[in-house]
């Protein structure tokens, strides 16, 4: 069984390229919708499904990733998505390339195709082996109502909640605000929308930063497909990566949840706790009472100190937006 559930995953992921025609866009390059987004965005994104192993069905996740010249990305994943039963065995990276409206797979072993919605694997004789559909996820807690006490900073109605706040024509908050109220212990709900960047990298791929009072960074990158770092998304920035990478694909709607209990310190300015935080990346836990020794550079407070302090979104240059923005004191 271990060798044929080795045969599925190679056939998925060992890959050549195939020509593609080009887009001719700049590296910084942002959409934020998906008509002007094109072919590439219409192939990238999550499929589900199920192949026989021996009689017995095995379910498989694959992510599948736009690159610069319509070049593409491949992790695989046992048991299904990440967050959607992944069994966080290893996971199965390759590289692949786009035709038309089309992805052509190949392998030694055999032959996948992307098209319409569906990822198909055949066998080099041309035996179909199974078929993974596109699946868009919603995060659990998308639309959340704020609770009882809660401060909305950002329900689409005005951006007056923050210094620098600026709406688009969507009425959604963009980057590179402060929150006017500052707070000290509290429970934050934000909703992004990461633009999609299909010819950069890294920290250039629709990159901002969430900061807890103005101190400690949840990085927001499109890190989609990624190994998660504590530079990419949901990680605390330099001080911890993520439990497990919860990014889903740019343009989708996604949710951080964050409970945070702010540093404590004697009367005479000494630290003597540090401050610590729970975060939900699209509903699942990434980190659990994770202690933050340190600030993170960027923000505007600066070092900790026992003051509160603001919520801010980061302006690194990409364009992504903000809704639905609440915080309650704890």
């Amino acid at each position: 069984m271990k060798s044929l559930f080795a045969f599925c995953v190679l056939t998925l992921l060992l890959l050549s390229s195939v020509a593609v025609a080009q887009d001719g866009n700049q590296e910084k390059k942002a959409y934020l919708d998906a008509v002007s987004a094109g072919v590439p965005f219409e192939i990238q994104g999550e499929y589900s499904g199920t192949f026989k192993i021996e009689g017995q069905d095995a379910k498989f996740g694959v992510q599948v990733i736009a690159r610069a010249n319509n070049k593409l990305a491949f992790a695989a994943y046992h048991g299904g998505l990440p967050g959607d039963g992944w069994d966080g065995s290893e996971v199965i990276r390759g590289d692949g390339s786009i035709s038309g409206d089309s992805g052509t797979l190949k392998s030694e072993m055999g032959r996948a195709e992307i098209k319409g919605g569906s990822l198909t694997v055949y066998t080099n004789e041309n035996v179909k082996l199974g078929e993974l559909a596109k699946v868009t996820r919603q995060s659990p807690t998308l639309g959340a109502k704020p609770p009882e006490g809660a401060t909305v900073l950002f329900d689409g109605t005005s951006a007056d909640k923050f210094e620098n706040g600026r709406m688009d024509d969507e009425k959604l908050l963009m980057e590179g605000v402060t929150s006017k109220d500052k707070f000290q212990d509290f429970q934050l709900h934000v909703e992004f929308r990461l633009a999609f960047m299909p010819n950069a990298l890294g920290q250039a791929r629709s990159n901002s930063g969430c900061y807890l009072q103005g101190r400690y960074e949840v990085q927001i990158l499109d890190s989609f497909g990624l190994t998660g770092e504590d530079n990419e998304c949901g990680g605390i920035y330099s001080a911890s990566k993520p439990g497990v990478n919860m990014c889903f694909p740019p343009l989708s709607w996604q949710t951080y949840d964050i409970e945070f209990h702010a540093a404590k310190f004697d009367d005479s300015g000494k630290k003597i706790s540090d401050a610590w935080t729970t975060v939900r990346h699209n509903g699942v836990v990434i980190h659990e009472k994770r202690k933050l020794p340190r600030g993170t550079p960027g923000g505007p407070v600066g070092s900790e100190g026992p003051e509160a302090g603001p919520v801010f979104f980061q302006d690194h240059g990409d364009p992504l937006r903000f809704r639905n923005i609440w915080v309650k004191p704890l």
